[in-house]
């Protein structure tokens, strides 16, 4: 049995991205850039107007000034401004040569046909400078971005119609258990309906990448053996839930390594989710491409659920060439807990109070999917810790 740390070590060693490919910039929400991206432009292009207003010269402020044109934004102004002269300028709109500041509508009043005065006691330029914001050449997004909505507004900037992406894996998913049925059947005596196999779809879909959901595969060990062959040959990675342990109805492990895969580990030291097991397809090391992955999950609802958050989705996340942790918010406990057994690194639902501090939620086992349907997260407690007292710093990770 390893610890968690171990497995997300041994996983970082296999879990490579598995490739890159061109994507049109407006279908690129949520891939992960696999190249720098740099701007093609100065931001902004030319001097620009920061306001509605009138283009001229500071030093003729205090004069009359004759109206040359009105420039609107988009097209470029036809003549300079010169001395005791300026242009109606409007926002977003190119600067005329020769002028230096742009003064607002509101400080203005009209002395005549075609001319104004400037009525304020002083003004800023009022003028965007070209390349202010980003100079031509600049990196504006880096290799490794997760790339969000605000990233697409930049694509579109520069002029990045067409970034590298990382390929994303095609995740299958199979439910193991003669004791299940799906969500559109009444229970008969001893079945339950399975919601493992459909929380792992949405799990998986909450990160961005394509998922196929295999159904239910009843305890035999051909049925198991056929599921994992089919996932396997049409997907990177395949998710299994149930029939991981060594039960005289477990044929997961078995027909994992009947496959064709090496099973790395099988094993971890946590609370909830022991049974945990990751493998590759063989005749591919941890330096070769074209691997195939199997993550074997408990059959219990939540721990599927945080084994999936704790190590499955950093493995599919690294897989697309994101590399980066959960984030947690540290938050005060706002009440003792002490636990009856230390031996493992134990996950417990929270959710947060109206002083936002965190209260454990009601829990009474893994099978207790209700519980996480309350918690704003989990937190985590490590092995040989006895309790958390109130007012002690936890880390919360949502969900």
């Amino acid at each position: 049995m390893i610890s968690l740390e171990q497995a997300l070590n041994i996983a970082s060693e296999y879990a490579k991205p598995i490739g890159i490919e061109a994507v049109y910039f407006s279908n690129s929400l949520g891939r992960v850039l696999a190249e720098d991206v740099y701007s093609d432009v100065d931001m902004p292009p030319f001097n620009k107007s920061a306001m509605d207003g009138y283009a001229c010269r500071r030093e003729d402020l205090n004069n009359e000034l004759k109206v040359l044109e009105v420039i609107p934004a988009g097209s470029p102004p036809t003549l300079p401004v010169t001395k005791n002269s300026c242009s109606k300028i409007m926002t977003g709109a190119e600067v005329p040569r020769g002028a230096d500041t742009v003064i607002m509508v509101e400080h203005t009043e009209e002395t005549g046909p075609g001319t104004i005065r400037f009525t304020g006691t002083k003004t800023s330029s009022n003028i965007c400078l070209v390349g202010e914001d980003l100079q031509k050449g600049s990196q504006v997004l880096t290799k490794g971005t997760l790339i969000e909505p605000q990233h697409i507004a930049m694509l579109a900037a520069v002029g990045c119609f067409k970034p590298m992406a990382y390929k994303q894996p095609t995740v299958g998913i199979i439910s193991t258990g003669s004791e299940l049925i799906e969500p559109d059947k009444k229970p008969t005596p001893s079945k339950i309906r399975n919601s493992n196999g459909h929380q792992l779809v949405a799990q998986v879909s909450k990160i961005g990448l394509p998922v196929n959901y295999l159904g239910i595969v009843e305890d035999d060990a051909e049925a198991t053996l056929e599921a994992i062959r089919k996932s396997t040959s049409e997907n990177e990675v395949t998710l299994i839930s149930g029939g991981v342990s060594i039960g005289d109805f477990d044929y997961v492990p078995r027909a994992i390594e009947q496959a064709g895969f090496k099973i790395l580990f099988n094993k971890m030291s946590v609370k909830p989710g022991k049974h945990t097991t990751l493998a590759v397809s063989k005749g591919t090391g941890a330096t070769t491409g074209n691997k195939k992955y199997i993550i074997g999950l408990p059959g219990n609802p939540v721990s599927s659920f945080i084994q999936f958050e704790i190590f499955a989705k950093p493995f599919l996340n690294k897989l697309r060439g994101l590399d980066k942790d959960g984030i947690t918010c540290p938050l005060e406990m706002a009440h003792d807990f002490e636990r009856r057994k230390t031996d493992r690194d134990e996950f417990l639902p929270v959710t947060l109070n109206k002083e936002n501090r965190v209260e454990l939620v009601q829990y009474n086992g893994s099978a207790h999917i209700h519980a996480y349907h309350n918690a704003f997260g989990f937190i985590s407690i490590e092995k040989n810790k006895k309790g958390i007292t109130k007012g002690e710093a936890v880390y919360v990770r949502p969900i």
